[in-house]
């Protein structure tokens, strides 16, 4: 299994930012962001860096050890885990707004156990997992709504695991439109049908003949 933890993008503080403002407004309609004060917005901006990254590119990959916190300015990214047989499963999607973390891991000290990719050219803005685990200390209040937030994500993945052992494909298919109608449009059909478990051409039928 790879778990090189090197990368090629070019990191720029976002103080020194030229779009500074405007990734400031983004960030302001993060999930994980929008309740902060203005001292903790000043906080916040000293430790992060934006990045942009290539479609399938890694921005943590499977069995690394260097970790980090991942804030989605622009793009889409998914979460994969890969077994010892090569084969992935898809464990969620996060779009813009939203955020990717190993928080989880870090804390219990292991190394990642998924990677994130870009499914997409992507904009985000990131720190260090143990920068971004001080700046929780720092602001309990932003720790347990962020924490409350990683285990919501937990649950969703436990409920889309189970799904795919309980519900046949067209039950697979409407939940997730029902759950995530946002993403139809932005993912290819070969990620929603890997992220289903089904074939692609099951995927094709239930897209366009769903009462069959």
């Amino acid at each position: 299994m790879k778990t090189s933890c090197s990368h090629s993008w070019n990191e720029i503080p976002l103080a020194q930012h030229p779009l500074r403002c405007q990734v400031l407004g983004q960030l302001r309609r993060n999930v994980a962001l929008h309740n902060l004060s203005e001292a903790e917005w000043g906080d916040l901006e000293k430790i992060l860096s934006v990045v942009e990254i290539a479609k399938d590119e890694a921005l943590l990959t499977q069995g690394c050890s260097e970790m980090g916190q991942f804030f989605i300015l622009e793009g889409l990214l998914k979460r994969v885990v890969t077994n010892k047989q090569g084969k992935e499963m898809t464990l969620r999607f996060a779009g813009e707004g939203a955020f990717e973390t190993c928080y989880a891991a870090w804390s219990l000290g292991t190394r990642a156990p998924y990677s994130i990719m870009a499914l997409s050219k992507a904009t985000v803005a990131k720190c260090s997992m143990p920068v971004w685990k001080q700046f929780l200390d720092d602001h309990p209040a932003i720790k347990h709504d962020f924490e409350y937030q990683v285990m919501s994500h937990m649950s969703d993945i436990m409920a889309h695991t189970i799904t795919l052992h309980l519900l046949d494909a067209a039950g697979r298919m409407a939940r997730f439109q029902r759950k995530h109608p946002e993403l139809i449009e932005l993912l290819s059909k070969k990620e929603l049908a890997q992220y289903l478990n089904i074939a692609p051409e099951t995927l094709s039928r239930l897209l366009h003949h769903p009462n069959d």
